[in-house]
């Protein structure tokens, strides 16, 4: 079925186009974004269940205006009395231009921005709305996965189990474009926990896309699986420390693309001279099998859109090319300030917050190499699979990864014997240039979130092949 624009929005849009151009009058740049997400979080856990309203919950807009020397910003909640608003929108750029003419702060200035006539929508599909399904429905379903996965195994001590959807509606008004769209995601997480005399270990498995509530046969469907990885976590010991042979399934795949080029080419973090990237633009900074990715249009997952929160199309942006870095993901005041085409990575966490470079999609391309013949041509090493956390220094260019296990290679087979938790660490060029086999299919996911440094929420995915490369684990 078709997503519905949101009702609120579509009653408020003549209101929006009306505002522009009252303060276009007076104004060389006026937008406004208004946002309208609803969706809910179901949890069943050993000793509780919980229907709450989900965390991307929002309903306003936000107004950007040109000041004269850079951008004025205010957000608001309802459209009401249309004059008292736009003497609002006018007291807060007159506030701003008087802060800026004290030399009580510095700023950087930026030219109006310039833009091209666009109307476009977008509208997603999906199977099931969740609204067809009562919440007593969703949580049978999510019950029984509980149940059956708690019946699996005498380890067992809890089996939590989430399911997150959310329907996002945006409409984007300026002097030249009229943007609208309106789409469903949905997340679901398993977590099996167990405990043994070696002590308490959880699996994790994640589900997402732009679906609506047929992602429940796809969590029930990997119930056994999950239960079958906690087991094998329970059996696991430490890993010796030392520099390996690895191999990276998608999903580790996908947080090495996160950390090592995702947030180091957030190019506000250009703008602040704070990313090492920066320095590298075509250059050679991984193997030459290497491509890397990144875009609302690259993929379909749950960071996929028409437009991001300040009216940019979402575009397909190739990063690495055959190991080369090509490009930086970019907002679009970062792309004016730095003379590059912007992006469409400008995100909110809502329109209560500021627009940053941020990542959408984010993975590595496909090769040609086999799984077997990758795990066959290693003496000794591990099958790294399923992340549980990551972090980079877009300075310095240092990286960790945690995998949640790792699974012995030797001679060139999996031996059986699992070590968990597995940490990967090292200089980013270093571990993509020892890249030297990657599969030919890719796999996303897109259960998350991710911060800039420890706020500003917003939906990724990440994902890739499975690559060979050479890591320092500990």
């Amino acid at each position: 079925m078709k997503v519905q624009m949101s009702q609120f929005l579509k009653q408020n849009k003549d209101n929006m186009k009306d505002l522009v151009n009252r303060l276009s009058a007076d104004f060389a740049y006026v937008s406004i974004l208004g946002s309208d997400t609803r969706g809910t979080t179901y949890r069943i856990k050993k000793n509780s269940t919980s229907v709450e309203d989900s965390f991307w919950n929002e309903r306003g807009f936000v107004a950007r205006v040109y000041n004269g020397t850079g951008f004025s910003e205010y957000s608001f909640n309802q459209i009401g009395d249309l004059d008292a608003l736009e003497r609002a929108i006018r007291e807060i750029v007159t506030d701003d231009v008087g802060l800026l003419e004290s030399d009580e702060i510095s700023f950087l200035e930026y030219p109006v921005i310039e833009e091209d006539p666009i109307k476009d929508s977008f509208f997603g599909e999906i199977e099931i709305h969740p609204d067809e399904r009562s919440p007593e429905e969703i949580i049978s379903t999510l019950s029984s996965i509980y149940e059956r996965g708690m019946g699996l195994s005498g380890n067992l001590i809890n089996f939590n189990t989430v399911y997150d959807y959310a329907q996002v509606s945006k409409i984007f008004i300026s002097g030249k474009k009229d943007l609208e769209q309106s789409y469903f995601w949905s997340t679901g997480t398993v977590v099996p926990i167990g405990k043994n005399e070696k002590g308490v270990k959880y699996a994790f498995k994640s589900y997402s896309g732009l679906k609506g509530l047929e992602l429940l046969d796809e969590m029930k469907e990997g119930v056994e699986n999950a239960v079958a990885e906690l087991e094998m976590l329970l059996t696991a010991d430490p890993v010796v420390p030392g520099e390996y042979d690895i191999i990276c399934d998608p999903e580790m795949a996908g947080l090495i693309a996160h950390e090592a080029f995702g947030h180091g080419v957030e190019m506000d973090m250009f703008v602040k001279k704070r990313a090492k990237a920066e320095e590298y633009m075509n250059e050679r900074v991984a193997s030459p099998v290497v491509q890397m990715y990144d875009g609302a249009r690259s993929a379909v997952e749950v960071s996929s859109y028409l437009f991001d929160d300040e009216g940019t199309l979402g575009t397909d942006t190739q990063i690495l090319e055959n190991g080369i870095l090509k490009a930086g993901l970019s907002d679009l005041l970062s792309a004016m300030k730095l003379g590059t085409v912007p992006t469409g990575n400008g995100k909110r966490e809502s329109f209560e917050r500021k627009a940053y470079a941020r990542m959408t999609n984010t993975f590595f391309g496909p090769g040609s190499d086999s799984v077997d013949d990758m795990i066959s041509s290693i003496k000794k090493g591990y099958l790294l699979e399923s992340y549980s956390s990551g972090m980079e220094d877009p300075k310095n260019w240092g990286i960790q990864c945690v995998a949640s296990r790792g699974k012995e290679i030797i001679d060139g087979k999996l031996t059986g014997k699992v070590v968990s938790p597995v940490y990967l660490t090292g200089y980013v060029p270093d571990l993509l240039q020892n890249i030297s086999m990657v599969s030919g299919d890719i796999e996303l996911k897109g259960g998350g979130a991710c911060g800039k440094g420890h706020k500003e929420m917003v939906k990724t995915s990440i994902g890739g092949p499975y690559l060979k490369t050479r890591g320092r684990l500990a």
